[in-house]
């Protein structure tokens, strides 16, 4: 008997939590097959994984079908509800049946299976977790529109612990693709056009995730998207190749996934497109030399949801999907998200066309976080907690602050706002002033009506019944949804008129989904959704009938306050020239209408700044603000500058900068110091901005560059004294032989509230 416990806990070493992760990854793989091991690899779609009866719910026979034949490892989205996956309320799940379901998954893996590893679940989690009933952020272009990285910090903690309470444990998200193309679908997903405001805010969103640490109760393994240059397509159509050179991928495109990898990511996806003619699904350059070994990332590579398909459907570098399997197992890609490509592994390995212990690394990289997250040993959740803490008082008024302190006041004229609480009459006009969905970004699950506030019912909040009168006018996008006539009346008899117009990336169930979830844009398609993962648009106006209303509107001759929700920098000449007072407040989450109305009304000082820049015509595109030199001269039509530059945005006060001092504080370290005072009668935040510009360098370097900034609050009249700190790495360039390096020179060092608007600024000679 002592004999046979010996040899069963040696045959189980791996389920012993005194032994080291390393020790216990080894003994496990030395007991695993052949297609245990490829199982481990294979990451399917997972909301077909459950069954529903009632308040009760189970794995589904698909699941314990999949888990006999293919051994999985992992699943992706088995939370998600959405017309895609078409889980409603109704058939979705609640948070107590989510975790309900995980840990029905978790128990047949553990119970039923020949070594009882846990299995992995992924979930989407860019601006909240996408699954019903949890709280939903601003998306992606309006947390970086915050400038606040710390806040970012606590949104991404508070998603982190709604989604590991369920039953999670990988969290995709952020995205750190430069959005420079404005055309394409995702823009809304991704943290604007400039590398350092992009990286500030992926280190932030990974550091409230957890930085890696899986000992941590809440921790959520970080999967970056999309890697890399998958925000610049040309045409903007997604996922298409695009003409980003090796220096370019280096100073602008890879430094936003290097700092959050080192500041602890333990997952990355690749990108659909392809790199210099490399698809990134099989670019060993990215994947080994640059990832692992140059940057020493220790977790494990995923593929989009087929891209490995891609080498032989998009890319025609694979003749076969069994062929695409190869490619990209070998430059270094560990899972596949579909779990339908690396099933050919199998028969690769035994036919001597892949090497064991390729595959071996691969497997290792995943159970080694399975056993760091404790889930051996920990391998459930409780109901109970989930049901209790998930969408909580304190998160939703998260939300509102993000929402908050992303919108962008972009015009004021004679002090139009805000408004006072006294007004006798308020027109609220606009196809999305009470739009729950339009509000709301892509990637969100369906909504109880009473989880969200639109602007109607912030504004509702904040004055009486009978100073209101809400007619929607038009639609986003439907030509015969129209009412403009009764739009026109009401402004009539406003004393102000507020028309919420822009775009929108709700899906509904009408709209058709290819494979990879994204939406197919149909000529007929009469849809809200202009905006989201698949809607490409060839011009950024303003679609439908809503210029016309707007124009309408300001025919009354009311004033008029137009607010942008939008998941891109849609057209907005006309808007600029002529309303009163003109906000961007991108999708605003669920309770975007309180974050509005309280702007609207003075009750919140508006300080968002432009993470993109907003251009005057698709003409101009690209057109953000650090191009290389030299510099763009105008057009014949129009100015070759964007109608609001990067890092624009007002405030209802005013701010002074003084005081400009550079102190030098080792070597290759400069202190930068200057004084802001709020000169206005508002309290509220202004976000200091510091630019570099190289004058003269070995390789052409950008116009200028943001190396730092500070969003801070202060009392008005109250003045502060506001240091960055340069270092070595703000004057890297990527020299001709395409490594780092730090040049003699002088250095124009510009300080002020946006990229164009520079209050103070001085030359460093930088010597070596």
């Amino acid at each position: 008997m002592i004999i046979t416990q010996s040899i069963q806990a040696q045959k189980n070493g791996y389920k012993n939590p005194k032994l080291s992760v390393e020790e216990r990854t080894q003994d496990l793989l030395r007991q695993m097959t052949l297609e245990e091991k490829v199982g481990q690899l294979l990451c399917p779609l997972g909301w077909e994984m459950y069954e529903k009866q009632g308040n009760k719910v189970s794995q589904s026979k698909k699941f314990e079908n999949i888990v006999k034949e293919r051994h999985i490892g992992m699943l992706w989205a088995t939370l998600r509800a959405d017309p895609w996956t078409q889980k409603t309320l109704e058939t979705g799940l609640n948070p107590a049946l989510s975790a309900e379901a995980c840990n029905a998954l978790q128990r047949y893996m553990i119970e039923n299976t020949r070594l009882g590893i846990p299995i992995f679940l992924a979930e989407e989690c860019p601006h909240g977790h996408m699954a019903i009933g949890t709280t939903v952020f601003p998306t992606a272009i309006g947390q970086a529109a915050t400038w606040n990285p710390k806040l970012i910090e606590q949104m991404s903690a508070t998603i982190s612990k709604e989604a590991r309470m369920q039953g999670a444990h990988i969290g995709y998200g952020p995205v750190l693709d430069l959005a420079r193309e404005p055309r394409w679908s995702r823009t809304e997903e991704a943290y604007g056009e400039d590398p350092i405001l992009i990286a500030s805010m992926g280190e932030a969103f990974v550091k409230g995730l957890g930085s890696g640490d899986l000992t941590k109760e809440f921790s959520l393994i970080s999967t970056l998207k999309h890697f890399v240059a998958y925000g610049v397509p040309e045409g903007g159509h997604n996922g298409s190749s695009n003409s980003v050179g090796m220096r370019d991928l280096k100073e602008n495109f890879l430094p936003p996934f290097e700092k959050a990898v080192r500041t602890g990511a333990l997952s990355v996806m690749t990108a659909y497109n392809s790199v210099d003619g490399i698809p990134c699904s099989s670019n060993e350059y990215l994947l080994n030399d640059i990832l692992r070994d140059e940057w020493g990332f220790r977790g494990f590579v995923v593929s989009d949801l087929g891209s490995i398909e891609g080498l032989k459907g998009s890319h025609h570098v694979a003749e076969s999907v069994a062929d695409a399997a190869k490619q990209t197992v070998v430059a270094g890609l560990d899972c596949d998200l579909g779990g339908n490509a690396y099933v050919n592994l199998i028969d690769a390995v035994k036919k001597g066309e892949v090497k064991q212990s390729v595959i071996d690394t691969a497997v290792c990289r995943l159970l080694r976080l399975k056993f760091k997250m404790g889930l051996f040993e920990n391998p459930y959740v409780s109901e109970k907690t989930a049901k209790a803490n998930v969408r909580t008082k304190e998160n939703i008024s998260l939300a509102r602050q993000v929402a908050r302190e992303a919108i962008v006041l972009l015009e004021n004229k004679n002090n139009t706002l805000p408004l006072n609480k006294n007004i006798k009459k308020v027109a609220v006009i606009g196809p999305n002033a009470d739009n729950i969905y339009n509000q709301l970004g892509d990637y969100t699950a369906p909504q109880e009506r009473s989880n969200i506030v639109t602007v109607l019912d912030g504004l509702k909040a904040k004055l009486t019944s009978s100073q209101i009168e809400y007619v929607k006018g038009c639609a986003i996008r439907d030509t015969t949804d129209i009412n403009i006539d009764v739009a026109v009346t009401a402004a009539k008899k406003a004393d102000v008129a507020i028309v919420v117009v822009g775009g929108s990336s709700a899906r509904d169930f009408k709209t058709k989904y290819i494979d990879t979830g994204a939406a197919v844009a149909d000529k007929n398609s009469v849809s809200d959704m202009e905006s989201g993962e698949g809607y490409d648009r060839a011009t950024l106006d303003l679609m439908g009938k809503q210029l016309e209303l707007l124009k309408a509107v300001k025919a009354t001759g009311t004033p008029v306050v137009v607010v942008y929700i939008q998941g891109r920098p849609l057209n907005m000449n006309w808007a600029s020239e002529n309303a009163d007072a003109l906000l961007s407040a991108w999708y605003p989450g669920q309770d975007g209408g309180n974050a509005i109305a309280d702007v609207l009304v003075g009750d919140y000082n508006p300080a968002g700044r432009l993470p993109i820049s907003v251009p005057r015509s698709v003409g101009q595109l690209p057109v953000y603000y650090n191009m290389r030199n030299p510099a763009g001269h105008d057009y014949v039509e129009m100015s070759a500058k964007p109608l609001y530059s990067f890092g624009y945005g007002l405030s209802y006060s005013t701010f002074d900068y003084s005081s400009l001092t550079i102190e030098k504080n080792g070597s290759l370290d400069y202190l930068v110091s200057f004084t802001v005072k709020n000169t206005g009668k508002y309290d509220g935040d202004e976000v200091a901005q510091l630019y570099l510009r190289d004058k003269v360098a070995s390789t052409v370097r950008p116009v200028k560059q943001l190396r730092s900034f500070d969003r801070m609050h202060l009392k008005a009249g109250e003045s502060r004294i506001v240091t960055f700190r340069l270092t070595s790495k703000d004057f890297e360039l990527i020299g001709k032989d395409l490594k780092p390096v730090v040049e003699s020179g002088i250095f124009n060092i510009m300080i002020g509230p946006a990229s164009n608007n520079t209050k103070l600024q001085n030359d460093l000679d930088v010597i070596l």
